[in-house]
């Protein structure tokens, strides 16, 4: 029987040939793991590329949707103005009065297609019930008539709708809130010659509560603001005035900052901003602060008083300006045209449609409107303080 081994033989060179065979086993495993670690790095660049391409495009393209999808700020814009506007004031109370809104809009049958009506006046009521917290104070807001009604049926008969604020004349604020009235030397409240108080047109307090009113009727509806007494005290004992705090500009600049201001505020709401001036503002300096050339820079229109009976004997080289009512607005208008040219105010002059001195005509104001025509203004408005007004004056046919 042959002999079998139970034990393997031994070699002597086992030894050499395992750490040989383990050594190339380290190396081969070296090299798969430098391998893999190369491998694994530029799957790294290539999966990292991808990803910051991917990031990059999908940020790119988040971004371009965004571009495209940002919804575009909504700009109101105003209801267009009449090509020649032919209008007349309305007082709150009237407009509160039951039928006769609807007779002032049924003169639009004689050539009527806008109304100015009272937003806040001379007494610094405001005629519906604002939501301004100051004006609750001093219980300025009254219910005079339904400001969403009112502008529904004036905008429903197509008529043009224009608030007007009485600004720096208000004898309730200055009597509800002292602390922003004019002052006398002695530090009681001024009154000028009618006994109304003033409000301080240098303070910034005043100024955000007129634009706050004037806010709440733009959001109403109406289409435009005229801010009417935007100006200094003129009559009185002027000597005696003290207005309290910094002055933040001169009074030259005070009334267009406080337009300035009132643009922006209001603008954004869609609706167009204006200012009633004295009739001799743009011929001289008045001692007010209404300076036309610079008022025209923050407004759409501005709108001269020039009521014939309101110039002096002379004025213009006219013996009686008020007797040649035609002339002296010819004359007048001229000077504004002169104020605002180069900017983008309108002119719209407030005529006069009542008597003082004298009794006035139809041809009385029919010959102020053809010489406002003569002067390319945008149109006219009527001035009655009692709201009576010559309505065939409306229909004065333009020249050919």
């Amino acid at each position: 029987m042959p002999t079998r081994y139970v034990l393997q033989p031994v070699d002597p060179n086992a030894r050499y040939k395992l750490r040989r065979a383990e050594a190339r086993q380290r190396r081969h495993k070296h090299r798969l793991v430098a391998a893999g670690a190369l491998l694994a790095l530029i799957a790294a660049g290539v999966v990292g590329g991808v990803i910051a391409t991917h990031i990059r495009g999908h940020k790119t393209v988040r971004a371009a949707a965004r571009d495209r999808q940002a919804p575009t700020p909504q700009i109101l814009q105003p209801r267009p103005l009449p090509d020649e506007v032919r209008g007349v004031h309305v007082t709150m109370a009237l407009a509160g009065a039951p039928g006769k809104l609807e007779q002032y809009i049924a003169m639009k049958r004689a050539g009527l297609n806008a109304i100015e009506l009272d937003v806040k006046d001379e007494n610094g009521e405001i005629g519906f019930l604002a939501n301004v917290p100051l004006a609750r104070r001093v219980d300025s807001a009254k219910a005079y008539y339904n400001a969403e009604r009112a502008v529904a049926k004036i905008h429903a008969a197509g008529l043009y709708l224009i608030g007007r604020i009485v600004t720096f004349e208000d004898p309730l604020l200055s009597l509800g809130a002292p602390q922003l009235a004019i002052r006398r030397a002695d530090g009681s409240r001024w009154l000028n010659n009618s006994g109304l108080g003033w409000t301080n047109p240098y303070d910034r307090r005043v100024w955000k509560y007129n634009i706050d009113v004037a806010e709440q009727a733009a959001k109403l509806g109406f289409d435009e603001i005229q801010f009417d007494y935007v100006r200094f005290p003129s009559d009185g004992d002027i000597s005696q005035i003290r207005y309290p705090g910094k002055h933040a500009q001169p009074m030259g600049w005070t009334i267009p900052m406080f337009l300035r201001y009132a643009r922006s505020r209001l603008k954004p709401l869609g609706v167009r901003i204006s200012t009633d001036v004295f009739g001799l503002s743009a011929t001289r300096n008045l001692g007010i602060g209404q300076f036309p050339r610079r008022i025209s820079r923050f407004v759409d229109a501005i709108y001269p008083m020039v009521y014939p009976s309101h110039y002096v004997p002379g004025e213009y080289n006219i013996v009686e300006p008020d007797t040649r009512p035609g002339t002296t607005v010819a004359y007048s208008l001229r000077d504004f045209r002169n104020a605002v040219r180069g900017s983008r105010a309108k002119l719209i002059p407030w005529l006069q449609d009542f008597s003082l001195g004298r009794t006035y005509t139809l041809a009385d104001v029919q010959d102020q409107i053809q010489a406002a025509r003569l002067e390319h203004t945008k149109g006219f408005m009527l001035w009655n303080a009692v709201g009576v007004y010559t309505v065939k004056a409306l229909s004065t046919p333009a020249f050919r």
